[in-house]
């Protein structure tokens, strides 16, 4: 950490190159305030600095660096956060690894337990973060390997695995111990039956709490455990006290109460709200493994001799000359060389067609080859494909800074100190003021004030109404991963819809078909040769001709980028677009042609059908918006929500599907990237942004999206980023998903009403502020009833959102 003497510090430059760069930079360090001395060294690329105040000195100086046009070499990545349970905790961490030397900045996302953090690689490492962090009672996993993501998720499963034991262990010692504190008080033995029961409760299953609350005290800091562990820790240790030495009270004329089943309770109504949430939240590690598994592991590399061998991925180098096979996926970037062949694109595109592939025609890594095989040259390897982009944006996404922080972690953090402070105050008070039994009286209201601001309601307001409105959208057919896009969702007023897959079906289907005769056997003909095809049209055409009977076809031909044709009986036909047609110098009817302009006015892909005389058919094919997407961006319009569309097709397609469904804002050609970038523009604009969205390409825009919505039908990646999942792909779910947060995030706030009604009543007059006027104080028993009783309205008006509509 950082010192109070001033010492050197060297800030490795780029692009001060001459003596008159090296004066702009040392008359902007001049103006930097914690400096004591610089030196600026333009042999040795690097600005020495002196400071007492390095954790300031450091982001200052790198920002005016940069500022004046020059770069500071820095390191920036991400690590886990482990052990971290509230805002509060996230906040120390943050703090204490900006507190190093070295460190330029540090954000930490409790949301997703990560921390951003650029540093100076020549000042600090890795394992100075891991040993501060590690110091106030978290942990950071700094391994840098493959395994990083499989190794979070056993550390969750196992932390929820333990979580949800101890919680069902506490509950059950607690139950009994509530049941004769409350009815069975005079049975022999009764304060030690319950000091036996709540004993493993409070030393065992609640150990955390006491454990957390010791590390944040020696770094002077608080938080929601800290409250527990003083309120749980004063009522059992005064419970221990009154069964062993119940004689001290009942000389002084008092009774000698115990509160084992307060402290036994609150433990295990926290490990509860700690378990609900815990279980909510999303495992933001399985996406990044999922589109890494878009890349093989090994790919057939052909050497200069012509050979072909079996080659791991990490070994390809620019300018390696791969094999593609049908049906294999595309390793890195590069460019056909040899041989054509179909590639699905719609991890990048989101388009459904598989498009022609051949010589001089780029790939990119991640996509499949159907059913041709052709050669490519490698161009772009490792980071930087499209794919590891995509990945990195994804990660830099879910690891950013979350817009809104827990409302009640930012309540808790004002409550703790000021409940301590109370009790304390309320204790000294009693001591200066109470006359005889002022220790005594000063004493109970300690314990009642610290047991009645129990935050287990606190606690409870937020995961209990998460749960009950997560279930409610899952009997809904919607799914939502996380408590914080609930709660955002209410504040959207700008929606950004993916087309394919989203506002239309996904998939290309036959909407007409125009026959110049009514001949069945053409339509045999045609359905045989479709039959025979690898382009991607010729399913919709099979499936849209159904049961129709095949006929013996011969000389069957694909034409690359033009169509097929075959022969029947001596005679030749065709299938293809109108310039394969026209190729063929065979007659088209204006009947036929009229049709067709029509059809591709309309943005309709058009084939055409002919004999060696004249053409026999025209088919229009195109991707079908879905019948619920026109009703469901209507009620968007009606809520206030502006409505996007963005979609990696032509300008023309787009602009029809855009008018057919009522948008009017659209962009046509969006690579995944740019979806992302759209995204975040919006954001500039103070939007609260949904992006709803089914493919690949949509990831990083579902990731940056303050409320990410993915369409069930869609890839398995859109659903691991996104945060709210539509098993129906129906648009219509999402204002239903709306108004559900609307009265979600109604019942959060009325459950932390209640949760703090209690002790806005309850503390000062625990704390004794009636006494002077009546004489009434309150006894530590109704004060844990009152606790107890905040919790179960809390609970119950939860439970009230299952009968709203």
């Amino acid at each position: 950490m950082a010192t109070l003497a001033a010492k050197p510090m060297y800030i490795p430059l780029e692009g001060v190159e001459s003596e008159h760069c090296a004066l702009i930079v040392d008359n902007g360090l001049k103006k930097v305030k914690d400096i004591e001395a610089h030196k600026i060294e333009i042999n040795n690329k690097r600005a020495i600095i002196e400071s007492s105040k390095m954790s300031s000195a450091v982001p200052e100086v790198v920002k005016t660096i940069r500022d004046l046009g020059y770069e500071v070499t820095t390191v920036k990545t991400t690590f886990p956060v482990l052990d971290m349970t509230c805002a509060a905790c996230a906040i120390s961490v943050e703090s204490i690894i900006k507190y190093l030397d070295g460190v330029v900045n540090a954000s930490v996302n409790f949301a997703t337990a990560t921390v951003n953090v650029e540093y100076l690689p020549n000042t600090v490492i890795p394992t100075d973060l891991k040993k501060a962090v590690q110091s106030i009672g978290y942990d950071l996993l700094i391994d840098d390997n493959e395994n990083v993501n499989q190794t979070l998720e056993e550390i969750h499963d196992k932390k929820f695995r333990d979580l949800k034991w101890r919680t069902i262990k506490a509950g059950l010692f607690s139950i009994p111990v509530v049941v004769i504190g409350m009815f069975f008080m005079d049975m022999p033995y009764a304060n030690y039956i319950m000091w036996a029961l709540s004993t493993p409760v409070i030393l065992w299953f609640g150990k955390d709490f006491y454990i957390n609350a010791y590390k944040q005290a020696k770094h002077r800091s608080a938080n929601m455990d800290t409250l527990v562990a003083l309120s749980t820790g004063v009522a059992y240790v005064f419970s221990v006290f009154n069964t062993l030495f119940s004689d001290f009270w009942h000389a002084r004329g008092v009774h000698a109460h115990v509160y084992f089943e307060a402290a036994a309770v609150v433990i295990a109504f926290i490990l509860l709200g700690k378990l609900l949430e815990e279980k909510a939240k999303g495992n933001t590690s399985t996406a990044i493994k999922k589109l890494m598994g878009l890349q093989p592991k090994s790919v057939t590399v052909i050497d200069s001799r012509g050979n072909h061998i079996a080659t791991p991925i990490g070994d390809i180098n620019q300018n390696t000359v791969i094999l593609v096979k049908p049906g294999e996926k595309i390793a890195v970037d590069g460019t056909v060389i040899l041989g054509n062949s179909y590639v699905d694109e719609s991890m990048l595109s989101g388009e459904p067609l598989a498009v022609l592939k051949k010589e001089n025609d780029k790939v990119f890594a991640g996509t499949i080859n159907q059913k041709g095989s052709f050669q490519f040259r490698a161009e772009k390897v490792g980071s930087e494909t499209m794919l590891a982009q995509i990945i990195k944006m994804v990660q830099d996404a879910q690891g950013s800074k979350a817009p809104v922080q827990k409302l009640v972690d930012k309540i808790a953090g004002i409550f703790v100190p000021v409940v301590i402070g109370i009790a304390l105050i309320a204790f000294g008070s009693w001591i200066l003021f109470g006359g005889d039994n002022g220790f005594t009286q000063g004493l109970l209201a300690l314990v009642t004030v610290l047991v009645i601001a129990c935050p287990c309601a606190l606690g409870l307001a937020t995961p209990t109404a998460i749960m009950v409105g997560v279930g409610k959208g899952a009997e809904k057919g919607i799914l939502i991963k996380d408590a914080e896009s609930l709660e955002l969702t209410k504040n959207v007023n700008a929606i950004v819809l993916d087309k394919t897959g989203t506002i239309t079906e996904g998939k290309p289907v036959v909407t007409d078909m125009a026959w110049l005769y009514n001949n069945d056997s053409y339509k045999e003909i045609l359905f045989s040769i479709e039959k025979q095809s690898e382009h991607p049209l010729a399913e919709a055409v099979i499936n849209h001709l159904g049961n129709v009977s095949t006929v013996a076809i011969s000389n069957f031909e694909s034409v690359t980028g033009r169509g097929a044709k075959a022969q029947m009986n001596n005679t030749t036909y065709f299938v293809g677009n109108q310039k394969f047609i026209i190729e063929q110098a065979i007659e088209i009817s204006s009947k036929l042609l009229d049709t067709a302009i029509k059809w591709s006015a309309e943005s309709k892909t058009v084939i055409w059908f002919a004999n060696a005389d004249e053409a026999l058919a025209v088919v229009a094919i195109a991707d079908k918006i879905k019948d619920s997407s026109i009703e469901a961006i209507k009620q968007f319009k009606q809520l206030g929500i502006e409505v996007y569309m963005l979609t990696g097709d032509n300008e023309t397609t787009a602009k029809a599907i855009a008018s057919q469904s009522g948008i009017r804002h659209f962009k046509a050609e969006v690579m995944p990237e740019q979806k992302s970038a759209f995204v975040k523009m919006l954001q500039n604009q103070r939007k609260v942004v949904a992006m709803v969205g089914d493919g690949i390409n949509d990831s990083a825009a579902l990731a940056q999206a303050n409320v990410s919505i993915a369409m069930g039908k869609g890839s398995d990646i859109a659903m691991d980023v996104a945060k709210m999942t539509i098993i129906s792909s129906d648009l219509n779910k999402i204002p239903m998903a709306i108004k559900l947060s609307k009265q979600t995030v109604a019942a959060i706030r009325q459950n932390l009403f209640w949760a703090f009604i209690y002790n806005i009543i309850g503390i000062p007059i625990a704390a004794g502020i009636l006494y002077p006027i009546n004489g009434f104080l309150l006894n530590p028993m109704i004060a844990g009833a009152a606790m107890a009783f905040s919790s179960v309205s809390v609970v119950g008006n939860s439970l009230l959102l299952k009968l709203k509509k």
